[in-house]
């Protein structure tokens, strides 16, 4: 069998995937993506006198400021999940949890931690998905902004939310000389560079989901730590982190890449 052999059935298999789950699969990578948001919503609650002293010696603003920022955290995140998960006033909510997260790369400083950096853009790529699915659904908050086709504002919000979403998996790569490194940083890049372009994107995305959940699982396992432990916190954020991204990626599996994609203008070829 030969390369296109194997890219044909391999293609013919995500087809059927998404035969098959059609129904049900933007309702699993909703829930998926908004995840950390909730995760960090209940922390909020149940941390809140960490939370609340942590930013008030972090940024000498006093028990009112600092109260109103956990306050703020909670009722926006778990808001905003609500508001999604019940597709109500999605684009509203989507603009909220943008707020969220510019909120706390500045009161956590990740703005200096390229890692995070990159996981909190990839997470606002899949927000931008969220944003593009749900004006295809009613009406659109931008309704007087005029149509140009493929060049519309949700086909830019689908570009900018790939773009975004395949940051992950710079935070992914090693930089050593073993095989195994070298293999996953070349068939990584591979498959993001695909995605990001919009080139056999729904394949490209279902094999990055199905790797990121590999990974997720196996370096991620904040259950097997104990919860007194600092790293059993660490783990957790990476692994809701994560889990998010991968709803961004079943969006693009679900939705497709948009007009702006190689897939797209293949189509006039």
């Amino acid at each position: 069998m030969g390369r296109e052999d194997l890219m044909s059935a391999a293609e013919d298999a995500a087809d059927q995937f998404l035969r098959v789950t059609k129904q049900y699969l933007p309702h699993v990578a909703r829930l998926f993506l908004i995840s950390t948001f909730l995760e960090d919503g209940i922390r909020m609650w149940f941390q809140w006198s960490e939370q609340r002293d942590y930013i008030e010696a972090t940024w000498s603003c006093g028990y009112f400021l600092a109260t109103g920022f956990v306050l703020l955290n909670l009722i926006g995140q778990i808001g905003g999940c609500v508001l999604v998960l019940s597709r109500n006033l999605v684009q509203y909510a989507c603009f909220g949890l943008f707020g969220i997260i510019a909120l706390q790369t500045v009161a956590y400083s990740i703005l200096w931690d390229l890692k995070f950096l990159m996981r909190n853009l990839a997470l606002s790529g899949g927000l931008l998905l969220l944003l593009a699915e749900s004006r295809s659904e009613g009406k659109s908050m931008f309704a007087g902004v005029p149509s140009m086709g493929q060049s519309s504002p949700k086909q830019y919000m689908q570009l900018g939310g790939r773009v975004l979403l395949v940051l992950m998996f710079m935070t992914l790569l090693h930089f050593d000389s073993s095989f195994f490194s070298i293999l996953q940083n070349m068939v990584g890049t591979a498959l993001i560079v695909l995605v990001a372009v919009g080139l056999k994107t729904k394949l490209a995305a279902l094999t990055l989901v199905l790797w990121l959940l590999a990974i997720n699982v196996y370096f991620n396992a904040f259950w097997t730590v104990p919860s007194y432990k600092p790293m059993h916190d660490f783990l957790k954020y990476d692994f809701f982190q994560t889990t998010s991204v991968i709803g961004g990626l079943l969006l693009v599996v679900a939705l497709g890449p948009g007009g702006v994609s190689v897939d797209e203008k293949k189509k006039d070829w």
